[in-house]
């Protein structure tokens, strides 16, 4: 089921640059689906089903936010930089888990409490660079000694939890929504073309394995799936962001008001046509927001024809994430439907 496989990514941590263990759940779910599965130098994982000439790329980030040590003081407190899109009042406060040479060592995000605060203080919020993590160490040493040094990846101590009409709370939803769909949609596609799945690195920091896959592989076409954002909870205004949770899967017509990715065209009605055909629901989206690895991915080797399916994610970029498996089951099926076709470009 796409929830339990949901819920061991999301489990699993993988910041920028460290996803290996995200990346050995994958290569342990298709095994037995893929003709290929290997490894490039950039650390992307790419699964191969083949096919004919005509190939197509669907690219899923596994790596998620999080935080890197750049020091430690003489009382073992740790200093970090955030890796990824943080906004800091999520993670204040938060659990930690740093992934340090002897293993995984709990922490917390710790700062000035709020009752020692002026006004100007409350007014103005707690920022990372006055965020520390507190292991518990009582000296530089200390910590040194509990495997912790400078570089040690570091992120968010979550595990997924079931919601009222089994919706799903946890974090790295972004982009583990988007692992679990492609693993789903591998196993279970039969297509005549050779179909990259390619399972890319370091895509919250600058979507860098997007870039060097796509250009190595040369594709005819490229999807990527990730997640955005909906507009159906207080806070946000449906009026710009009309997609919902529990609608079915997303379809990117344009993203970040077109500085990120306009989509093909083609590509784009492939995909609806697809979904019309086989009853499947779906939301399509011109978004002012962020962007994924399609846009990377469609700039490359004079231009690559792309769009990006996503599944609705509330809070995304937080510890608690929300998502609908049945709007990624949807997913699946849309891209299992479509790649029996082949899209007019």
């Amino acid at each position: 089921m796409v929830k339990d496989l949901l819920m061991k990514l999301s489990n699993a941590h993988g910041l920028s640059g460290s996803e290996g263990s995200v990346l050995s759940i994958v290569r342990k779910e298709l095994k037995n689906h893929v003709d290929e599965l290997h490894e490039d130098a950039m650390g992307n994982l790419i699964a191969v089903k083949k096919g004919n000439d005509f190939k197509v790329m669907i690219a899923a980030h596994s790596d998620e936010i999080g935080l890197m040590v750049k020091s430690i003081d003489d009382k073992g407190f740790i200093r970090f930089v955030t890796l990824g899109g943080w906004y800091a009042p999520t993670l204040y406060n938060q659990r930690v888990i740093l992934h340090g040479t002897s293993g995984k060592i709990p922490g917390v995000l710790g700062g000035k409490p709020p009752h020692k605060m002026d006004e100007e203080e409350r007014k103005k919020g707690v920022k990372t660079d006055d965020m520390f993590i507190d292991i518990g160490a009582t000296s530089r040493e200390d910590a040194e000694a509990l495997g912790i040094e400078v570089g040690t990846p570091g992120t968010i101590d979550r595990e997924v939890v079931e919601l009222g009409n089994g919706r799903l709370t946890g974090k790295a939803f972004d982009n583990r929504v988007g692992v679990a769909m492609l693993i789903s949609a591998l196993q279970k596609v039969r297509s005549p073309f050779t179909i990259y799945g390619v399972f890319t690195v370091q895509e919250e920091v600058g979507l860098k394995g997007a870039k060097t896959s796509a250009y190595t592989l040369n594709p005819d076409c490229a999807i990527a799936t990730d997640v955005t954002i909906p507009g159906d909870h207080p806070g946000i205004d449906k009026n710009d962001v009309p997609v919902e949770m529990g609608m079915g899967p997303v379809i990117t017509i344009v993203d970040a008001s077109g500085r990120g990715l306009i989509a093909s065209r083609a590509m784009v009605q492939w995909l609806k046509k697809t979904a019309k055909a086989c009853d499947i629901p779906v939301q399509v989206e011109v978004g002012a927001g962020g962007t994924t690895d399609a846009t990377a991915i469609h700039l490359e080797r004079g231009g690559i024809p792309s769009t990006t399916l996503s599944i609705t994610t509330r809070y995304i970029h937080s510890p608690v994430e929300v998502v609908d498996p049945r709007d990624i089951e949807a997913g699946v099926a849309l891209l299992v439907e479509a790649l029996k076709t082949k899209p007019r470009l």
